[in-house]
């Protein structure tokens, strides 16, 4: 196993690239933009190589990425199980985007597990799991995105300058910092969000997309959220608790939650943020946070989660109110970090 972001690493990428006859393309459960716009980058690249690939999640997209070009041909695992595994078996190189640990691949994990082929990852997140044959990862880049976009640069061609997949690349590199509140200290970022830009994308075209493109109901979602919202000022902290018998009461449909986990932090004070979010068998936790608290040990230890210093999740397998009074009665431990001044 190949790791890391040296020149032996993705020169071992485009070895493995030139030799394969079919790609599956492969993200997370529950995709965000930088999932799906880093599928859609590799899988307009591969095509610009003549290389066959098809990309499957295994859960629901969200419909305001479904502008995308491409976006309506990726497999659902959820939805067609038996086509999904059958393009993974009939892969001869899995390109994995956008997670650390093939769990987060859901119902396909066995199949990713039992698969000959050569097996990539692509991955900003902490601590990638020894099961891949290649690993590019930078926990430093501020998206899965931005580290692809520097991959393909080296690729030889003028891939990065393709359009589309620039706006792919630009997609992700945008809702994974936040529209750049988060993640996104570095200047190397917005040097290569500016080199995208070049490409010609219409910027503002991508944000309305994304961002102006939800429903009525999710907006009286986020006003009633926002008005039974817990905000704690003893420990600077802010939480929002969205149950099932509430996703039922707007109609909720897959995407209508992204961003709610940020809006507590608009409250002058608070530093540490989270979205309790009721699934069918678990509940699924957001974290956000300013500064110098790190969310995601917070989320690795006490949630079986991760991810980033100011942005993380994690998941609890009981009830909604055992989650809250958890989390509460954790506060306390924390109360000293969280009152440090920013």
């Amino acid at each position: 196993m190949k790791k890391g972001f040296e020149e032996k690493t993705f020169i071992s990428f485009f070895d493995l690239i030139k030799r394969t006859k079919k790609a599956v393309i492969l993200s997370h459960i529950h995709p965000d933009g930088d999932a799906i716009g880093s599928m859609l980058a590799m899988y307009h690249y591969l095509t610009l190589q003549n290389i066959p690939a098809v990309c499957i999640v295994p859960s629901d997209i969200p419909d305001f990425l479904l502008w995308m070009k491409d976006s309506h041909s990726i497999l659902i695992y959820k939805t067609h199980p038996d086509e999904s595994l059958s393009q993974i078996f009939d892969a001869d190189t899995l390109i994995c985007l956008d997670f650390n640990d093939p769990e987060r691949l859901a119902g396909m994990h066995n199949a990713f597990s039992q698969s000959k082929a050569k097996k990539i990852l692509i991955d900003h997140h902490l601590e990638p799991k020894n099961v891949f044959n290649l690993i590019i990862s930078d926990p430093t880049a501020s998206s899965t995105c931005e580290l692809l976009y520097r991959l393909l640069k080296l690729s030889g061609n003028d891939s990065c300058k393709n359009q589309i997949i620039a706006e792919c690349l630009f997609t992700g590199i945008m809702t994974d910092t936040g529209c750049f509140s988060y993640n996104s200290s570095q200047p190397s970022t917005f040097i290569h969000v500016a080199e995208l830009l070049n490409t010609a994308i219409d910027k503002d075209r991508i944000y309305r997309n994304i961002y102006n493109n939800f429903s009525a109901d999710r907006m009286k979602l986020l006003g009633y959220l926002l008005n039974t919202m817990t905000v704690l000022t003893d420990f600077n902290t802010a939480y929002i608790q969205l149950s099932k018998e509430t996703q039922n009461t707007y109609h909720f449909k897959t995407g209508d939650s992204e961003e709610f986990v940020n809006y507590p932090m608009q409250i002058a004070g608070i530093r540490f943020t989270c979205l309790f979010m009721e699934r069918d068998n678990y509940i699924k936790l957001s974290f956000r946070s300013k500064g110098n608290f790190d969310v995601s040990a917070f989320a690795a230890r006490h949630f079986n989660g991760g991810g980033h210093y100011n942005a993380s999740g994690g998941e609890w397998h009981n009830s909604m109110d055992s989650a809250v009074s958890h989390f509460n009665q954790l506060l306390k431990q924390y109360k000293k970090e969280l009152n440090v001044s920013l």
